[in-house]
């Protein structure tokens, strides 16, 4: 667990938290019966997990080649100077972009890593060219599409 795993979660906790990242929308009756305690403990749970900030959100997981963004790309970005001014420009741009899942300042050989959903390599062409080759600070760029997506997941490892 990290350095700041907060040792007042215990493990029913991290079974609610375990099933809740299996079924965001199991009912409250279903997830006491999972974690074997009352609706109201468990109702109690969820709200303080929630509010101590162990659950961040809700949302529903999408079929992205249903709804025209079956190309995943990954991009690597190195910006032509890393000075606080450039690294904030960037960041504020990039949380702007729809286009643009995830965001990742990285230790190595580039600044940042991007995730990327498009239709297809004609929309991913458009995109870097207006968008991703225009964002504050971007000296180079290096792209990597996805052939085969293998594994994608948001759940973490409880060890429940």
């Amino acid at each position: 667990m990290p350095s700041d795993f907060n040792q007042a979660i215990d493990r029913i906790d991290l079974k609610i938290l375990d099933v809740l990242q299996q079924d965001g929308r199991i009912s409250n009756l279903k997830l006491a019966e999972a974690v074997a305690l009352s609706p109201t403990a468990v109702l109690a749970r969820v709200q303080r997990l929630t509010r101590d900030g162990y659950i961040t959100g809700y949302a529903a997981r999408l079929n992205p080649a249903k709804l025209g963004a079956d190309m995943l790309v990954f991009v690597e970005v190195l910006l032509d100077r890393t000075t606080p001014n450039v690294f904030e420009a960037f960041k504020a741009a990039v949380q702007v972009r729809p286009e643009i899942m995830e965001c990742h300042m990285v230790a190595g050989g580039f600044d940042y890593l991007l995730k990327t959903r498009m239709a297809d390599m004609a929309a991913y062409r458009a995109f870097a060219g207006t968008v991703l080759w225009q964002l504050p600070g971007v000296r180079e760029t290096r792209t990597y599409a996805v052939m085969e997506e293998v594994k994608s997941t948001t759940r973490l490892a409880l060890g429940v």
